[in-house]
């Protein structure tokens, strides 16, 4: 089922109106499956699909109204009624309040998370194409922030890819929860409906593009509190990615800038200062989003089989929860495609150990011949007892302990950190595979909403 209300972007998917139109879209979707199923006249459903819309009841009236009865939905579904004529007798079938505006919600959310897949899938090709690019980029490998071993920056971006996909996935499971019909009257048992109330749920959801609930009850909160968490969980990811690259702009590393646009200002009063502005935003964004998880889980402890006051604790949470996120997914995205790589200044920063970085390699080619154990300590030694005016390369070949065991050659072609990189280049092209995969898997999955 398509929505009635326009082109939607994040600052109006929660909107007074978009809101509203939303609601008009589940009364006359509930009105057509019960004309189906003659629990209503089928002109009655035509009628109240005619006049379903904020520009046949009129946004002032509307308004008007709900300042008197404080119930949207109730003054929602009078002008609805009196726009419909006769058969506005037949509006609001059986329905309650909360029915029409968790599911009204609940199709928005749909929309934005759209939109969110579309701006990560487009993330991960950018990152596809930077891990393919730089599969053979050396830089240093950084654990507790200091230099450990030689990788590529293809590598890197590797481990961002596949956090990436887990978020998504979560996504994709908190989604298939959220997207459901809680239509089930006043309580959730269909009351109003006898042993017709599970087939006009099973076909009414199936109207909207919507799983089935065994209980389609009001106090279904974990399931928008979980879709939170998991927004929570991929602005977690996000943010880890863009603290990565706002740590490697800093000017003593160097290896990463934002590409800018001419014109554009770093200081009010620092002349030379060229600030990075789209990482900043993101983790902005990121670290708003990722606190929001605690108040979700708040959200999901309604008393028995409904609970207002949650309810509208939850109506705050999610209005906040979702624009930001779509925010954050394009954002990410228009981060990626400002990315500018310093390569020559990575494999400089690689090189600040004096081939230190890549003692590790040297280890495991002597120890066959000592052990492990002793080829750690040999090293370890050499490098404690060097003087200051000797690089650790220059120590190493120099020490007897191992050049009794290999040659000059052999000891400075194990120091080479480029030839020390492991697996990285391999996994680096493969993680682009899979980036690419899973965007075309979003593609394909947005289409598929779309055209249904």
């Amino acid at each position: 089922m398509k929505l009635s209300t326009p082109a939607l972007t994040p600052s109006t998917l929660f909107a007074r109106e978009t809101l509203w139109q939303s609601w008009l879209d589940v009364e006359a979707a509930l009105a057509e499956t019960q004309a189906e199923m003659g629990i209503i006249p089928a002109d009655a459903a035509s009628g109240i699909r005619e006049a379903a819309s904020l520009a046949r009841i009129g946004i002032e009236e509307l308004q008007a109204d709900i300042r008197i009865t404080h119930a949207p939905i109730l003054s929602l579904t009078r002008l609805l009624a009196a726009a419909a004529g006769e058969a506005g007798a037949y509006v609001h079938w059986g329905a309650t309040t909360q029915n029409v505006m968790q599911t009204g919600r609940i199709l928005l959310i749909r929309e934005a998370d759209g939109a969110i897949r579309r701006a990560l899938g487009q993330a991960l090709v950018k990152l596809a194409d930077m891990a393919e690019t730089h599969a053979d980029t050396l830089m240093p490998g950084r654990t507790n922030r200091q230099h450990a071993l030689p990788i590529t920056l293809g590598f890197k971006v590797a481990g961002w890819i596949e956090e990436l996909t887990r978020a998504l996935d979560r996504l994709s499971d908190g989604g298939r929860r959220l997207f459901v019909l809680p239509f089930g009257g006043a309580v959730g048992a269909m009351h109003a409906f006898g042993p017709e109330g599970a087939e006009l749920n099973r076909r009414l959801a199936a109207r909207m593009g919507l799983g089935t609930l065994l209980v389609p009850g009001r106090a279904i909160n974990d399931l928008f509190a979980d879709y939170v968490t998991q927004l929570s969980l991929l602005a977690m990811t996000l943010e880890r990615v863009a603290a990565e690259l706002y740590l490697l702009m800093t000017q003593e590393i160097g290896e990463i800038s934002e590409r800018l646009d001419a014109g554009t200002v770093g200081s009010s009063t620092m002349p030379h200062k060229v600030n990075p502005k789209y990482v900043v935003r993101v983790l902005a964004q990121t670290g708003e989003l990722r606190g929001l998880a605690a108040p979700a889980m708040e959200t999901g402890r309604s008393s028995h089989e409904g609970d207002s006051a949650q309810n509208q604790m939850l109506s705050a949470l999610l209005d906040r929860a979702v624009p930001l996120a779509w925010d954050m997914a394009e954002g990410f995205d228009a981060l990626l495609g400002r990315i500018v790589v310093h390569a020559p200044r990575m494999a400089e920063n690689a090189a600040l150990s004096g081939g230190a970085i890549a003692t590790e390699g040297l280890m495991m080619r002597l120890a066959p011949v000592t052990g492990r154990a002793e080829a750690h300590d040999l090293i370890h030694h050499a490098l404690d007892h060097r003087p200051e005016s000797e690089t650790p390369t220059e120590a190493l070949v120099a020490d007897a302990g191992l050049r009794a065991h290999l040659s000059e050659a052999e000891i400075r072609n194990a120091m080479d950190p480029a030839a020390y990189c492991g697996d990285s280049a391999r996994i680096a092209r493969d993680a682009a595979a899979l980036a690419r995969q899973t965007a075309r898997a979003i593609a394909g999955q947005i289409s598929g909403q779309t055209s249904g």
